[in-house]
């Protein structure tokens, strides 16, 4: 048996949520899930796997249909995807995956779960309006390059922190 095969989730009923699937049907793309027949090619297709192997978004809807909230919510991998589109456009029902994964984010947010790099982004948006801080290296590289100034600080938009990160209160 190959490696790749030796791999088995095991499901525990016990822990199954079965609100959670309804959680991510609510959700914009999120009723796409439901079309999906689990062929693979969204994973065979995603260029991400060729960083991480173990990054397979056909496993993340399968957990996510059966109700393995935690194990879906809790994993990195739901924040992996690039929205590239490969899988898109290559999946013989029509479904979106990003917009799926998007979907299941967003559950994840609701239930407080965000990755210390994506709330550094959104505290740095609020702050900067960008999603890094402006440093006078890049400055001093613009004006090599014969670039205007940027300004430091600039607040195109405002943020919904406490909707972007799940936060209640």
């Amino acid at each position: 048996m190959a490696k790749a095969d030796a791999e088995k989730t095991v499901v525990d009923t016990e822990n199954l949520d079965s609100s959670f699937l309804r959680k991510v049907l609510k959700h914009p793309g999120g009723e796409q899930i439901l079309v999906c027949f689990q062929c693979g090619v969204c994973s065979s297709s995603c260029p991400l796997r060729l960083i991480n192997p173990e990054y397979n978004p056909r496993k993340i809807v399968k957990k996510t249909i059966l109700g393995m909230k935690d194990q879906v919510i809790s994993s990195d991998f739901i924040w992996f995807c690039a929205d590239c589109n490969a899988c898109t456009e290559r999946c013989p029902q029509g479904v979106n995956p990003s917009e799926v994964m998007r979907a299941i984010k967003n559950v994840a947010v609701e239930e407080g779960i965000v990755p210390a790099a994506v709330k550094k982004i959104v505290e740095n948006l609020e702050e900067h309006g960008r999603v890094y801080p402006l440093e006078e290296f890049t400055q001093e590289e613009r004006e090599m390059l014969d670039l205007p100034k940027l300004e430091p600080d600039v607040k195109i938009f405002k943020i919904d922190r406490k909707k972007l990160l799940g936060e209640n209160s």
